[in-house]
C-alpha cells in the first residue's frame, strides 16, 4: 500500500557528544526557544499552522517572521505575534533567535543556510536541503565549523522511526541480500500541473511596491518580473528540480534511510512532458528514475503528474519482501525461503509530521537529541535528485565519481 502524500500528514499532529565548548551553547531543558520564518508562503503556512496549535506545549515563541512580499509577510507577522521583516539578514541580526525555518523557494535555501549558521542559528531548512550538489558540499562544511549548531532538512517522513526500524530488520539479515527498492509519488491534474486552481496568482502582487522581485531572484538569473514564475515556482529549474527535489525528496531519503546508504554509484532518469504538451512548465509531467548503489540495490523512483495510481513502496531482497504501509512494514518471506526467512510486522511510532520534526530539532539544540534528518541524509538526497534532474536534461547515463564529490557522463 502506497503513502498518504506529505499533505495529509502536515496537520497531524540517543544523544550526541558535545564538547565543552558546544555543551555550553545547548539551550537548558526549560528553556524557552525563540524561532524565525523566513519565507511566508504555502509550505511555511502549513508549518505555522501546526506551530500554533502546540507552541506553548513546545515552548517556543515565533518571535520574527519574513518575506519578500509584504502581503504574505503582514498575513504571518498578524498570526503569529512575530516581528515582520523584508531581509532575511536583518531577522538573522536579532540575536535572541534560536533557530530559523527556511521555506523559501529551493535556490535560496543554501545562501539563507550558510548565512543563518554564521549568524549563530540553528536551522530547520525545507527539503531539499539545497539546490545543487555544490551547495550542499558547503553546508555540510560549514556545519563543521560550528559542532554546536543543529540543521534539521525538511523531509519530516524521517520523524516516522519505521526507516530506522527497517534498517536494523535488514542489517540483522531478515531479508537477505537486497536487490532491488521500489517507491513512487505521483498525482493527478486536470488542465496543467502546479498550476491553478492550487497554486493561484495573487494580483496584489505589485513589484516594486510591495514585494521585492530582484530578492527574490537572488542567486537565480535575472529576469523580468514574472508572476508565474513566482507564485508556480516549481515549474522552473532556475529555482526547482521539479518532481525530484519538491516529491522524490520525500521518498528516496526513506529509502536511504531504510538501507543506509550514501551516494549512488550510477543514475538515469527518463520521462517528459506527455500529457500537459502545451503547459509552460520547464519541467517533465512524468520522471522515473533508476539508480545504482555500489554492491546494489537498484532504487527505482515512479512519477508522474497525470495519474495518480500509487505502486507499492517495497524492499526486494533474496530470501524476503520488506513492504512499507501507514502503520509501519511487514516481512513476507519468499517461497524459496519459507523455511529460513521469518514473517515480520512493525507498528510505527511517529508520523510524517512537521510538528514532531520540529520536536525533534528543539530537542536537540536543548538536550542533544539526535537529528531525524541531519545535514548528511540530506546531503545523499541531494546527489541522488540532482544527478536524476542533469541525467533527464542531459539525456545521459551518470556516474558518481566520489573522489572529487561531482557527477559525470558514466
Amino acid at each position: 500500500m502506497a503513502f498518504y502524500s506529505r499533505r495529509d500528514f502536515v496537520a497531524a499532529a540517543s544523544a550526541a557528544a558535545f564538547s565543552a565548548k558546544s555543551y555550553a551553547q545547548v539551550k537548558g531543558a526549560g528553556e524557552r526557544l525563540k524561532v524565525g520564518i523566513i519565507g511566508c508562503g504555502g509550505m511555511a503556512g502549513a508549518h505555522l499552522d501546526g506551530l500554533l496549535k502546540v507552541k506553548d506545549a513546545m515552548n517556543i515563541e515565533l518571535a520574527a517572521v519574513c518575506d519578500v512580499f509584504d502581503k504574505r509577510r503582514d498575513n504571518f507577522a498578524q498570526r503569529s505575534g512575530g516581528k515582520p521583516y523584508s531581509n532575511y539578514k536583518q531577522l538573522l541580526d536579532d540575536k535572541t533567535i534560536d533557530y530559523v525555518l527556511i521555506a523559501t523557494p529551493e535556490h535560496w535555501h543554501a545562501q539563507i543556510t550558510l548565512d543563518a549558521l554564521d549568524a549563530g542559528k540553528h536551522v530547520y531548512v525545507e527539503k531539499p536541503m539545497t539546490h545543487t550538489i555544490e551547495e550542499a558540499k558547503k553546508v555540510v562544511a560549514k556545519l563543521k565549523q560550528y559542532p554546536g549548531r543543529k540543521l534539521q532538512v525538511g523531509v519530516q517522513g524521517m520523524s516516522d522511526d519505521s526507516y530506522e526500524a527497517a534498517w536494523e530488520q535488514i542489517k540483522a539479515g531478515a531479508l537477505g541480500k537486497v536487490v532491488l527498492c521500489q517507491i513512487d509519488y505521483s498525482r493527478n491534474h486536470r488542465d496543467d500541473f502546479w498550476s491553478a486552481p492550487s497554486y493561484k496568482i495573487d494580483e496584489d502582487a505589485k513589484p516594486g511596491v510591495n514585494l521585492d522581485w530582484n530578492m527574490w531572484l537572488g542567486p537565480a538569473k535575472k529576469r523580468p518580473w514574472d508572476p508565474e514564475r513566482y507564485f508556480r515556482w516549481r515549474r522552473y529549474w532556475d529555482y526547482s528540480g521539479g518532481i525530484a527535489t519538491d516529491l522524490y525528496i520525500h521518498r528516496c531519503t526513506r529509502l536511504i534511510k531504510a538501507l543506509n546508504l550514501q551516494f549512488p554509484e550510477f543514475v538515469v532518469a527518463t520521462g517528459g512532458k506527455f500529457e500537459f504538451t502545451k503547459s509552460i512548465a520547464e519541467i517533465p509531467d512524468t520522471f522515473n528514475v533508476l539508480a545504482d548503489y555500489p554492491g546494489g540495490p537498484t532504487m527505482q523512483l515512479v512519477s508522474t503528474m497525470a495519474n495518480d495510481t500509487p505502486v507499492a513502496h517495497l524492499i526486494r531482497g533474496h530470501h524476503a519482501t520488506l513492504t512499507f504501509d501507514r502503520t509501519g512494514f511487514t516481512i513476507t518471506p519468499q517461497r524459496e525461503f519459507a523455511k529460513e526467512a521469518k514473517a515480520f510486522t512493525y507498528k510505527k511510532t511517529g508520523a510524517e509530521n512537521t510538528n514532531y520534526h520540529h520536536r525533534n530539532l528543539q530537542a536537540a539544540i536543548r538536550s542533544g537529541e539526535a537529528l531525524k534528518c541531519d545535514s548528511m541524509l540530506g546531503y545523499y538526497g541531494v546527489v541522488l535528485c540532482e544527478m536524476s534532474v542533469e541525467s533527464y536534461k542531459r539525456r545521459q547515463y551518470l556516474k558518481w565519481d566520489g573522489t572529487a564529490q561531482k557527477a559525470r557522463k558514466a
